[in-house]
């Protein structure tokens, strides 16, 4: 998402432009796998080995409360899952889609160690050309790839929509907010969001064009669970903006966490930001409420 040339410009521009070419040419940057699944025999199930890039913080003990599977997507495409027992006593579940550049295995060390911080488990996916997930990064399959993970965490382990919270991350946000927009859960968490990929390639753009890239900021007020909202305010890839525009848009928000001085990978560094998770999870999520009614 760095700044564009002037023929760079041109190519977006010229034949004309769409919200596939302008995704790819904004956001997506899948790194070699850091993992792979192996087969159990025994068992039917399949086993998370991690390579080195990963750079895994823990013990075996850690890496046997991780499952991997993978599941087909409406496109067709073989998504990567990953689901992480993190506490016997989690009420919620938190579906993650993570930011740009990374993939499942980079990020167990990090599922781990939140999950077991704020007492909830965590389930993850890989894009389509991320990680082990087949296919090739686009925006209509970073749509599929989070409906096909929505559905395996409500299917393969019977959990409910009211005990699921939505997480996105910077690129992740754009699939959370679609899903959100479309179904209702516990909670919806968007660290770092970007309103539109015009926006944040053009920051003086004050409309959302037909041919705009993960226009987030058009789906948002149709989210009816509650909304928290984290930002960096110094954040050099996305900025600020983007985080209170997105704010102001959605109809149910929490009291945002916008983090002085935080860039955009360096928010999770914050004491308060894991102070805001639990205060979220355990005291404004936690009140009883009607049972989730999704079709």
């Amino acid at each position: 998402m760095n700044g564009l040339s002037f023929s760079e410009i041109c190519c977006l521009f010229c034949c004309p432009p769409c919200p596939s070419k302008i995704a790819a040419k904004l956001a997506f940057l899948p790194p070699e796998a850091t993992y792979s699944f192996q087969d159990l025999s025994e068992s039917g199930k399949q086993a998370l080995h991690l390579s080195e890039k990963a750079e895994w913080q823990y013990g075996q003990k850690e890496l046997d409360l991780i499952e991997g599977f993978t599941t087909k997507s409406s496109k067709g495409n073989q998504i990567a899952c990953m689901y992480i027992r993190c506490s016997p006593t989690a009420r919620f579940t938190i579906l993650f889609s993570h930011g740009n550049a990374v993939d499942l295995g980079q990020m167990s060390s990090f599922y781990v160690g939140l999950g077991t911080r704020i007492n909830c488990n965590i389930f993850s996916y890989d894009y389509s050309g991320y990680g082990v997930s087949q296919g090739r990064p686009s925006e209509k399959n970073l749509y599929s790839d989070i409906d096909a993970a929505w559905q395996a965490l409500r299917t393969k382990y019977g959990i409910s929509p009211e005990n699921i919270i939505l997480y996105g991350q910077s690129i992740g946000t754009v699939p959370t907010v679609d899903l959100a927009s479309r179904f209702e859960c516990a909670g919806v968490i968007l660290h770092s969001p970007l309103t539109s990929g015009m926006r944040v390639a053009f920051p003086d753009t004050k409309r959302t064009w037909c041919f705009d890239a993960f226009p987030s900021i058009e789906k948002v007020s149709k989210i009816v669970s509650p909304v928290l909202v984290i930002h960096g305010t110094e954040d050099e890839v996305i900025d600020f903006s983007h985080g209170l525009s997105i704010y102001e848009r959605c109809p149910r928000t929490v009291d945002p966490l916008w983090v002085e001085g935080a860039g955009h990978n360096d928010v999770e560094l914050y004491g308060q930001y894991l102070e805001r998770l639990k205060q979220f999870i355990q005291q404004e999520l936690a009140k009883p409420s009607k049972s989730i009614s999704v079709v």
